[in-house]
Formats: C-alpha cells, sequence, structure tokens
C-alpha cells in the first residue's frame, strides 16, 4: 500500500521525503528478503524391517525405512522437529549441511546434547549458499546400522541457472553395505574391542534383491536426475545401470564437467548426482550395486522400469570394473568442477580460484589400527577419540574447564604408541590450509569434515612428499565434503576455515568412527561476532556439565 508524504516548500522537506521513502523501502527490502521457512514433524521409533528377508528391528522416521527425504531450495530455512521415541538417546546430523557459522545444530554428540527418550529436539537448519545432494543420518551407538537415514536434496534458486535442462523426474537413491543383525549386536560386538565382520549384502533404498526390488520408472526418450548416496557403513560401491550410460553432473554441492560414465564409484559417505536418458528399447533394465576392493562380491540389483515396458530385465548382470585401483583412482582424478556453471550463486564456480591462494598450514594425519588394553581401536595420528561427558562445543561456549584441550592431537604424525583422548585440534578462522591424509594400510579409507567443502587437490599412492604438490590440480578440482584415500596412498585437500565452530572430522568407515578414528577441528575467532558464529539457539538441549547453565531467553 502506498503512504502518502506531506513536506514543507523548503529543501528540508525534500531530504526528509527522501529519508521516509528510503526507511520504507529498507522496511520492505528485509521483510521481502527473509528466505523461505520449511517445517518437518517427525517421529522416531522402532520398527519390524525385513531387507534381507530376515526381521530386524529397524528405525523408522513416520513409520518410514529409509526416511523421507527433504526437499529444499537454496538458502530455505529448515525447521525439523524430531520426536525421539526410541528408548535410548538419539540424534540427526546432515551429511554435506555445512550449518554456516551454527555448529550448534550439527547433530553429532561433540556440539549437541542428546535427544532423551519420549522427548523432543527442533533442529533449525539453514541450507545458506548450498545446492547439491545429501543425505542425514543418525551419530549415536551405532544407529546408523539400523536405518534413520534419508535423502536431501537442495535445489537452485529458480533465477539461477543450471547447466543442465529440468529432468523429467528426480530420483533419491541410497545405496549401502548391510548386516543382518540388529545394530545392538553390532555395537555389543565393538565395545568388547573387536572387529566387525564382513557385511551380510547391500540395499538399494533399504531393499534387497528378488520380489523385494527397489524399482524406478521412467518414460522412454526422457531423462531423468539420479541423486546416489553411499550411506553404509564401510564398503565402497560400484553403480551401474545395464545397457544405458551416465553423465555426471553434481558432486556434494558441486557442478561437474559433464563426463559419461559406464559404471561409478561411490565410497562411503559419498554423493553423486548423474543424468540417465531412457533411449533404450522399451522394456525393464538392471541397476546393479557391488562392493569393490573386497575378496567376496557382494551384489544387489534394482529395476529401470520403462512405463511401457515390453519385458522384464533378462541376461546376466552387467559385470563391474575389476578390483584395479588405477581404474578407480584414474575415474576419480577425471571428475572436476564445471568452472563456468553457477554454483548456489549466479558467479561462476570457477571465479574463485583457491589455486592461486597461499597455503597457511599444512596438516597431515594418518590412519591406524591398534590395541589399547587389548582392545580395538582406531586412531588419527595415534591418538584414539574417547567422547567426553559433554559435548565440545557447549563446553567451549560455557567455558567449561577439564572437558577438552585444544592440541590433543597434533598435526603431524607422531609415531607414537596410540593413546585415547578428546581429541580437538585448533585452527584459526580465515586461515587457509593444506590437509594430507595418509592410508598406510590396506583399506580404501573415507574422510568427511562437517561444516565445509574442500578441494580434492590430489592422490596418489606411495608416500607423500613437498614435491607431491607438483602434481596438484589447482585449476578445477571438485570441491566436496568426503573424500576417498586408497590403499597405501595419499589425498591431500584445501580448505578455506571461513566457518567458525567446533566440526567433526571422522573416518566414514563407521565401525573406525565409532571405535575412536575422528577428532573435532576447533576453528576459532577470538572476536565473538555475530558476523562470525550465532549465538547459542535458545532451544539447546543441555546435558552433562553443562546442567543449570542458561542459554538466551526464548
Amino acid at each position: 500500500m502506498a503512504e502518502k508524504f506531506v513536506g514543507g516548500g523548503g529543501g528540508g522537506g525534500v531530504i526528509m521525503l527522501l529519508l521516509l521513502l528510503c526507511a520504507t523501502f529498507l522496511r520492505f527490502s528485509m521483510v521481502g528478503a527473509e528466505d523461505p521457512y520449511r517445517f518437518f514433524d517427525w517421529n522416531v521409533t522402532y520398527g519390524d524391517i525385513y531387507p534381507l528377508g530376515v526381521r530386524q528391528q529397524g528405525i523408522l522416521i513416520n513409520g518410514q525405512f529409509p526416511g523421507p527425504d527433504i526437499y529444499s531450495v537454496t538458502n530455505d530455512n529448515l525447521i525439523i522437529n524430531v520426536y525421539n521415541n526410541l528408548p535410548e538417546p538419539f540424534l540427526l546430523s546432515w551429511n554435506g549441511v555445512q550449518q554456516r557459522r551454527n555448529s550448534f545444530q550439527d547433530g553429532v554428540y561433540g556440539t549437541t546434547c542428546p535427544i532423551p527418550p519420549g522427548k523432543n529436539f527442533t533442529y533449525t537448519l539453514q541450507v545458506k549458499d548450498q545446492i547439491g545432494s545429501f543425505f542425514y543420518f543418525p551419530s549415536l551407538a551405532f544407529h546408523k546400522a539400523a536405518g534413520g537415514f534419508g535423502g536431501i536434496k537442495i535445489l537452485s534458486r529458480p533465477r539461477i541457472p543450471v547447466p543442465f535442462p529440468d529432468p523429467a523426474g528426480d530420483y533419491t537413491i541410497l545405496v549401502g553395505d548391510w548386516y543382518s543383525h540388529n545394530h545392538d549386536i553390532l555395537k555389543s560386538i565393538l565395545d568388547k574391542g573387536r572387529r566387525l565382520p564382513f557385511p551380510d549384502g547391500i540395499l538399494i533404498n533399504g531393499r534387497g534383491t528378488g520380489n523385494n526390488a527397489a524399482s524406478f520408472i521412467v518414460e522412454q526418450g526422457k531423462t531423468y536426475r539420479l541423486r546416489i548416496s553411499n550411506v553404509g557403513l564401510q564398503n565402497s560401491l560400484n553403480f551401474r545401470i545395464q545397457g544405458h550410460k551416465m553423465t555426471l553432473v553434481e558432486v556434494e554441492g558441486t557442478h561437474t564437467i559433464q563426463t559419461t560414465y559406464s559404471s561409478l564409484d561411490v565410497h562411503v559417505g559419498q554423493s553423486y548426482s548423474v543424468l540417465v536418458t531412457a533411449d533404450q528399447p522399451a522394456k525393464d533394465y538392471y541397476i546393479v550395486v557391488s562392493t569393490r576392493f573386497t575378496e567376496k562380491v557382494l551384489n544387489n540389483s534394482a529395476i529401470l522400469h520403462y512405463s511401457n515396458s515390453a519385458s522384464p530385465a533378462r541376461g546376466p548382470l552387467p559385470a563391474g570394473p575389476d578390483n584395479d585401483i588405477d581404474y578407480s583412482i584414474n575415474q576419480a582424478r577425471s571428475i572436476r568442477t564445471n568452472l563456468t556453471a553457477s554454483g548456489p550463486r549466479p558467479n561462476p564456480q570457477g571465479s574463485y580460484h583457491y589455486g592461486l591462494i597461499n597455503i597457511t598450514r599444512t596438516i597431515k594425519l594418518r590412519n591406524t589400527a591398534g590395541l589399547v588394553d587389548g582392545k580395538q581401536r582406531y586412531a588419527v595420528n595415534s591418538v584414539s577419540f574417547r567422547p567426553a561427558d559433554t559435548p565440545l562445543k557447549l563446553a567451549d561456549y560455557f567455558k567449561i574447564d577439564g572437558v577438552f584441550r585444544v592440541g590433543s592431537i597434533p598435526d603431524q604424525p607422531s609415531g607414537k604408541k596410540m593413546s585415547l583422548d578428546t581429541s580437538v585440534m585448533g585452527a584459526d578462522f580465515r586461515a587457509f590450509v593444506e590437509i594430507v591424509f595418509e592410508n598406510r594400510e590396506n583399506i580404501i579409507q573415507s574422510w568427511h569434515l562437517d561444516g565445509y567443502s574442500f578441494w580434492v587437490v590430489g592422490m596418489d599412492g606411495g608416500v607423500w612428499k613437498p614435491a607431491s604438490r607438483n602434481q596438484y590440480n589447482l585449476r578445477d578440482a571438485v570441491s566436496r565434503c568426503t573424500t576417498q584415500v586408497y590403499p597405501k596412498s595419499w589425498t591431500a585437500v584445501y580448505i578455506a576455515l571461513d566457518n567458525v565452530g567446533m566440526w567433526n572430522l571422522r573416518t566414514e568407515f563407521w565401525g573406525r568412527q565409532y571405535l575412536g578414528q575422528q577428532f573435532y577441528l576447533r576453528v576459532y575467532s577470538p572476536v565473538g561476532s555475530i558476523r562470525d558464529e550465532y549465538p547459542i539457539p535458545r532451544n539447546a538441549l543441555l546435558c552433562g556439565r553443562a546442567v543449570g547453565r542458561t542459554t538466551r531467553r526464548l
């Protein structure tokens, strides 16, 4: 509604009119600029599931296994009210959602108090300056082995160009290895200091093979987007579709150069978006997922069902690549950023020239396995993480002494005997760091950092040396939040530490994470300004030594 202004005959009246117009414009601009809100009410329960044909106790969200997708658009505010109807504490974490200036909402025990049985907690997340494909999962007590995970889709805002036409459909495909034992049995094995056995099968959207197989309907001649996430516990997986090629378009929030693949390695914790065109004769085709680099190969299949299909899927399952590491590492190196495409903002992804920024610090992280007091443990730089009695972020905020010590994990391999500690590494806000992941074991590692994306600038076999920087990709390396490290190999990443908070850096090999192969990166700003970090949420749960403290008034 227009407002009428009456001024005097002098210049002062004109100035007053201009000031009033400016104030009115700012008031309406602020209202119009507020980002949209999306509300979710989730009821978390146990329920019977039969993914491998035997009854198991699964974690359901609103009665669903896997849980419902989160659909959102860049900068949306997500208000997710989680009711914990399990008989034990529960937390959800958001793999790849960066929680800008807000690690309180990250949903891991180092940042957030668990939701008690019979209680609820409302997460307030903003997918600030993000696009892409991610997933959520339960972070406590080996709950991830029981379900409770689901997909996260963050679409570009309508005015931001996307480097491919709108697909005819957009499917979430959650793949992962799976055990036929309940998660509490697996947790008990780990608690006794033993390694887990090899998994029993692979799930595709919570389903096994046979009559229980997942199915995805397509129309002949149309193109579809598949968002593939490995939500499993330890194994790298290969994804392929009988008779069809896949064009990679996005990796964990980065639009990629559109390379075509016949199969795609998806390491644990990773997410990819591919385009698939239904350009074959009208029938059904197998979608196949199999383990990589394992002595025993597990397979599962789903169906790509043409809506006008004339026959079921036939023939042998399409074979995956052999266990040649070079094939996989060359595929990984081929995944590069599309420098001319827009990301969450209209400016091209290549406008940030990460390769021209001076490194302020090099951190080397080496994973090891060993025994502590006769029990199996896993470590980073010889320190195996031991959870504290209070979330580290709360202890930091309330300045509670004795919960953790910054510097309790070195930033270089020490070669010392493995020890237990609540490991926290300090880092400066706005530093630009290089992290080198060293893997001298005979397994494929997969590392994830909450709160950030990083540029995967190099990976190779052998031991990293300063001269290894000569082979870095300093132009169009892919930016993502989870990267693999091949056996007896290294992977190097660059990170701009522009997000203050307490951030979990962990292996996605979930048994190893549970037994200590993780730590927290405390990115610190001495200013204490809300420009750098939001204050503690008003509804924050308080536990451990934070009980009795106060947050902010509601």
